[in-house]
């Protein structure tokens, strides 16, 4: 059995605009914080996309990045800390038919939720991860977080974390993602491009979000820090089809503030639900009728 995946955009019924999928409901976000421009550009990439709102569900875990659902009018689950990937994972599978985006930050996903995410690639069924990745677990008062820097000094860390960072990036890359981006509030129109191209893209997409905190973020790692850093890597000649040089770039996050596109695999894998859907076809033509399912449990 073979199967081959392809990108295939989705040509929207009629025009959508960013509006089209903003609630009502007002973010309370501190004012500052980079979870409002990556809202924005979500806004932005899915009227790109064209697809309605009641085809869109938005799975997030626990943390200030994760009250994303409830500020789009797609469907919406804000679930449990850590355990947002399973979740969306099983709610792409009973409808596969359905866009399903996931939302959380660099603590719901790398600390908690980081045994999920592995598995989350080898399976690759077609999700789009946004991780909004600030260093700090802001939500609970500044605590360290997964990708906080070494020496870094919170209310956990008085004297300095003396542990190394996760590097989400070389993470997902190790694992075999096959889209793998980075990008900042600081650059909306790239960060909504980056968006819509995760989403097209047939299996696992992960995008890293350079989303600062305000309250208990770092001073350079704000917006206004990251406009004079950040270094795209289309204008640097990156060739987003090379995994080997991504994975190069990759080991300096937190060193520097690379934009784009790292890593998208020319000749996509299968995702996990065309294979389903291949194996169901194979088995119908000797399915039992549903009728006589029972009879595989008597004992003769």
């Amino acid at each position: 059995m073979t199967s081959t995946a392809t990108a295939q955009p989705v040509a929207a019924a009629h025009e959508h605009s960013p509006a089209d999928y903003k609630s009502d409901l007002t973010p309370i976000w501190c004012p500052g914080c980079g979870d409002f421009g990556v809202l924005s550009a979500m806004y932005r990439a899915l009227a790109g996309i064209g697809r309605p709102s009641h085809e869109i569900a938005f799975i997030s875990g626990i943390g200030c990045s994760s009250r994303i659902p409830g500020y789009t009018t797609a469907y919406g689950f804000n679930s449990v800390h850590g355990r947002a990937l399973p979740i969306a994972q099983g709610i792409k599978m009973a409808n596969p038919e359905l866009l399903v985006l996931v939302a959380g930050g660099d603590g719901d996903g790398f600390s908690i939720g980081g045994g999920h995410v592995p598995h989350a690639i080898r399976r690759n069924m077609d999700l789009t991860y946004i991780v909004m990745d600030n260093q700090i677990y802001g939500l609970t008062k500044g605590q360290l977080s997964p990708t906080s820097p070494r020496g870094l000094k919170t209310v956990t860390s008085s004297y300095g974390s003396m542990e190394e960072p996760v590097n989400p990036l070389l993470y997902v890359l190790s694992y075999g993602a096959g889209f793998v981006a980075q990008g900042t509030p600081a650059d909306m129109p790239g960060l909504a491009a980056l968006i819509e191209e995760g989403i097209r893209f047939p299996g696992f997409a992960f995008i890293n979000v350079q989303s600062p905190c305000v309250t208990y973020g770092e001073p350079e790692a704000q917006l206004k820090v990251h406009k004079k850093l950040m270094k795209r890597l289309d204008a640097m000649g990156h060739d987003p089809a090379d995994r080997l040089r991504a994975m190069d770039l990759a080991q300096a996050y937190g060193k520097e503030l690379y934009t784009g596109v790292f890593f998208r695999n020319p000749n996509p894998n299968p995702t996990y639900e065309s294979l389903v859907h291949e194996r169901q076809e194979h088995l119908r033509a000797t399915a039992r009728p549903k009728e006589k399912i029972i009879e595989m449990f008597i004992p003769e």
